[in-house]
Order: structure tokens, then sequence, then C-alpha cells
């Protein structure tokens, strides 16, 4: 049985001005759950906005509240980001990366929705007809919105039937070969499939990237979060996979909001490779009226006019946890575990009532548990399970906003709570005997 009726679902709708739930936005999407629980009281499932779910790092808070008493706040930081948290970006990516990236390119951001603001500007006026943002998907829908507001177009494909190196090298030398793409961007562990590609993969695009001269924007937002590998000793293989070993064409961006709970700070970095970052190119130069130099032109006469450089106090707090991480005392990837253990129970709930995972191969191994899985149920279109589950409270986004072209919704078990497991047992019992 139902929990909202069609009637209440529809009046939340009108009520948050969304005209079509089964294409919104997720935000939308948390207006009308937000809408229905103050309604009613019924707490939702909610699986829609890919918010931290732990406590913040404390180690971070004491370090900003050192800052701001020290009195920094009353002057403006530097535009390319203070010192320490540069040192520390730089140490931090050596630690768990394997890769050089020297201070100067480590870049402060107000998050990393601001690291590919930026980034995507710079990328796609460098040189003169690459003007176009090639996607792997299914990604993360803002980073489209964001090339909407900025005019810019792109291309995007499924990556679901090119998992593997040999054929996704050939389905990029496709997409590249026109010549107009300047940027090729995902997710690694991909939100919202979760799926992450092997070093194999990487390579491809690697290789590519570098004959078509073309930068390559990793979002590592879910940093270290492959569980399925203990990725969390400093300076000790395993590393991180990364595109940053086969090209020097990359931007790599990194935020505090998952790994360290630190969302509300809004802060993130955009490492830039040193190869890259000493580029000159012309067009840069003609348009900004400076040296053309990519890593400054980006720096001081892009990312500066969005947010006029990062809060001062945050960046000391980032730059404290980084620090602490490359040390052993924090160990972020262990903190963050609870994500696997909650994707794990929740899968275990929803596919005994009938549901299937989406995305639910890895090439060759099955996907890992993490801060996102995808949910399908029989033959429903993505938007039809969206609206479906929202009846029996239950909230989540289309997979065909990410640019997926499998039928289903993404799940995010950040906001999943111990009382809340017993709940979606019994609301899922009653949607699958309402759907024999």
């Amino acid at each position: 049985m139902k929990i909202f009726s069609e009637e209440l679902v529809a009046e939340a709708c009108r009520a948050q001005s969304v005209e079509n739930l089964s294409t919104a936005t997720i935000g939308e999407v948390l207006l009308v759950a937000q809408y229905l629980e103050n309604k009613t009281g019924i707490p939702f499932i909610r699986m829609d906005q890919g918010s931290p779910g732990l406590p913040i790092n404390r180690y971070g808070v004491e370090a900003e509240k050192r800052a701001l008493d020290s009195g920094i706040g009353s002057q403006y930081p530097a535009a390319a980001g203070v010192p320490e948290l540069k040192k520390a970006a730089s140490r931090f990516v050596k630690a768990f990366i394997d890769i050089d990236i020297a201070p100067r390119g480590c870049v402060p951001t107000t998050g990393s929705v601001a690291a590919s603001f930026g980034s995507f500007i710079a990328v796609t006026q460098r040189i003169p007809g690459k003007d176009k943002v090639l996607f792997i998907d299914p990604g993360f829908p803002i980073q489209k919105s964001q090339l909407r507001v900025l005019g810019i177009k792109w291309r995007e494909f499924d990556i679901y039937p090119y998992r593997g190196a040999e054929a996704l090298e050939a389905k990029l030398e496709s997409e590249l070969a026109a010549g107009d793409i300047a940027a090729i961007v995902y997710s690694n562990p991909n939100n919202p499939a979760w799926i992450c590609l092997d070093e194999g993969e990487l390579a491809a695009v690697g290789r590519l990237a570098t004959k078509y001269d073309v930068v390559v924007m990793e979002d590592l937002a879910y940093f270290c979060m492959d569980y399925r590998r203990d990725l969390s000793h400093p300076f000790e293989a395993p590393y991180v996979p990364t595109v940053a070993r086969y090209t020097d064409n990359y931007i790599l961006m990194l935020s505090a909001s998952k790994i360290f709970s630190y969302a509300g700070q809004r802060i993130a970095l955009c490492c830039i490779g040193d190869k890259l970052y000493d580029n000159h190119y012309p067009a840069l130069a003609e348009r900004y009226h400076d040296a053309g130099v990519f890593g400054v032109t980006l720096t001081a006469s892009i990312l500066y006019m969005i947010t006029s450089g990062c809060t001062a106090t945050t960046q000391y707090a980032y730059a404290e946890m980084l620090d602490l991480s490359c040390d052993g005392v924090i160990d972020f990837v262990e903190d963050t575990r609870e994500y696997e253990r909650r994707a794990a129970r929740m899968k275990e709930i929803f596919c005994r009532h009938g549901f299937h995972v989406v995305y639910d191969r890895d090439v060759d191994q099955k996907v890992g548990d993490g801060f996102f899985f995808t949910l399908g149920y029989g033959d429903m279109t993505g938007e039809e399970l969206l609206l479906e589950l929202m009846y029996y409270g239950v909230s989540s986004i289309c997979l065909s906003t990410t640019g997926s072209l499998k039928y289903g919704v993404r799940a995010c078990v950040s906001r999943m709570r111990e009382e809340l497991y017993d709940v979606l047992d019994e609301r899922m019992a009653a949607f699958a005997a309402d759907h024999v």
C-alpha cells in the first residue's frame, strides 16, 4: 500500500513549482521530499542528494578555529591559496596517488563545483576550434548545468557498452577524431554508478588525451572510496588509480566534502599537472591580456573572478586534515567505510524485494559498495520508478538525468540511519506486493 497518494505528491510538486518530477533535478526532488515530510510527519528514505552523512572531521574544525583566532580573517586570502594548503595538497597527492604536482598547481576552490566551472572556461578557450566537452557518462548532472550557463556545447556517451581498455579506446577515438573536443570529464569512483575505471582504461584515456591535445578533468570527489582495495596507507602501494600516470594533460579535482565530511565549508582543490600549468596559449593571452600561461590564467584570471579566492580559515582546516592524513593520524578511508556498510545493507533489502543493481559489473568484477549505487525494477523506466518510489516514501534521482541510457534510479546511502532499515524493508515489501 502506498504511503503517499498520487494527489498528495502532485500537490507537493505544485507547491514547489516542480513541473515534472520524473525528470526533476536533485534539488527539485529534495524539495518535494521535504514538503511531504513536513506536511505529514512521515520520514522519507532520502536517497536523492549526495550530502555527507558522517560527523565533520574534528581536526579540521579545531584548525579552523585556531586560524580564526589568529586574526587572519581581517585579510583577503591570495587567489592561488595559502602556502600551507598548497604544500599539504602536493604532499597528499604524492602520498595517496604517487604523482608529483608542484604546490603552485594545487589551487583551492570553493568546492569541486567551482573547480570544474573555472576549468571548463579555461580548457575550452585555450585552443581555437577546441570548444566542446566530452562526458564519459553516467556522471554528475551539475557539470552539464554549468556548461548550459557558460554556453559551452558537449557530447556524451554511456560507458556501459564500452568497458575495457580496447572498447573504451575505440569509442574515445571516434569521439575525438573530429578535433573539436577540449576536455574529457568523468568521476572515479563514478557518480552515480560507482564503477571505477581500471588502469588499462585510464591508460587508454591518457594516450588519446595526449594524441588529440585534450585536457582530462578527473573528479576524485569519492577519493579512496573503492573499498575493494586498501588504499588507506600513505606513501605505500596500492595507490589511487589516475589518468595522471598516462598523460600530462590533466586536472584533478579533490574535495574535502566527502572524505572529511567538510561539505558545509565549501573547500576543494583544483590540481593542475605541472606541464599543463606551464603551457602557453596565445588565445588565452589575447583574451585575458596576460601571459597566457594556462595555470596562471586559470587561477588569477578565471577562478578569482568566480569567488575571489577561498575562505582563509577553511584553507588552514583543509591543510591540517591533509597533512594529518599523510602522517597517518587521520584514517579517512576507515572513517568513510560506513558508506560501504550502508550500501551493502540497502542493496540486500532492495534486491530481496525484486529490485536489481543496474550497473552491477566493473569490467571483470562485481561493482563495489560505496556512496552511490543504481537500482532498477523489472522493465520500469527510470522516470516511472522514481515516481513510484516517491509514493512509498523513497526519494532518488533518475539515471537519465546523469547521461545514462539504462533504466533505473540513483541511490545515495549518505542519509541512511540505523532506525530506517526496518522502515525501508517494510516499504519495499509493500512496493513488491503492489507490483506483482
